[in-house]
């Protein structure tokens, strides 16, 4: 009696993290550099991004430090799709067409996060991120003729509503509810240590290292990729079922990243049970 390598389970839904990771940039970042903070917000941002100190004990102070207006804010989703990381879009309609639900679930302001995952392709109900409140009594606002579309670009921030993911564990929060409402296997792909947090609530969770290596999620990811490039979510979220046309391509170079060594697995026997399937497919074609 042959014994047939194990077959890799395949996913349901992928959840993305955006900053760093559908993007290269951090948005918060990026707007105290339009606003000459620069130094001190990247520090706060890798400080917690990285576990040093909670998210919640940083986020509102990063945007007093700023203080960017509604213009700025919005200019952020340009900013994204500037730096958007190689592959994404590909991947994200390729996983969309072989019937996988594609989620956002970002730390960052709604408004570009949302832009920016629509234009990837990703279902505006999907998106998860932080709203905020802006003062509208700033610049010429009485001036409302002159205002494009009735809306204050000169309006500064106020505060950011109540949201989960502005602090500690939110993202689990955030996908537990997805959870409840669509069933299936999980993957969750993010940079930071708020992603990295998830990983007891969904499937698999996949460090990305990318655009930013950060050490912690590096060491304890499950999965982790070093590269570039999301090509390799495609076979590590549908297996074999990922290698059809027109996708075979982005799938052969996901793969290929995993033989090179710019995807790691925590554990050996996981990575062996992958390429053993990936074997067994082939061998079945």
């Amino acid at each position: 009696m042959s014994h047939l390598p194990p077959i890799w389970p395949t996913a349901d839904l992928v959840i993305f993290d955006c900053d760093s990771t559908l993007s290269t940039i951090e948005g918060i970042d990026e707007l105290a550099r339009m606003t000459g903070h620069e130094y001190d917000v990247a520090m706060l941002t890798k400080r917690a991004m990285e576990g040093d100190v909670p998210l919640e004990s940083v986020y509102g102070h990063r945007l007093v430090t700023v203080n960017p207006t509604q213009e700025q804010v919005r200019a952020i989703a340009n900013h994204y799709r500037e730096t958007v990381v190689p592959d994404a879009a590909a991947l994200i309609t390729a996983l969309q067409a072989l019937g996988t639900a594609v989620y956002i679930v970002s730390g960052g302001l709604i408004e570009p996060v949302r832009d920016f995952g629509v234009w990837l392709g990703v279902p505006r109900q999907n998106i998860y991120a932080v709203n905020m409140e802006y003062d509208q009594l700033a610049g010429k606002w009485w001036r409302y003729w002159e205002l494009p579309g009735g809306a204050n670009p000169q309006a500064n921030y106020l505060a950011v509503e109540p949201n989960p993911l502005t602090g500690t564990l939110g993202k689990n929060q955030i996908i537990a509810q997805i959870r409840a409402e669509k069933a299936g296997r999980v993957v969750m792909i993010g940079d930071g240590l708020s992603d990295l947090e998830v990983a007891a609530e969904v499937d698999l969770f996949v460090g990305f290292g990318g655009a930013v290596h950060r050490q912690r999620v590096a060491a304890e990811a499950p999965v982790y990729i070093h590269s570039l490039t999301l090509a390799p979510l495609l076979p590590l979220v549908l297996g074999q079922l990922g290698n059809v046309p027109p996708f075979t391509t982005l799938w052969a170079s996901g793969l290929k990243s995993v033989y090179d060594g710019s995807v790691t697995f925590q554990d050996p026997h996981m990575q062996e049970v992958f390429l053993s399937a990936m074997r067994r497919d082939q061998k079945g074609k």
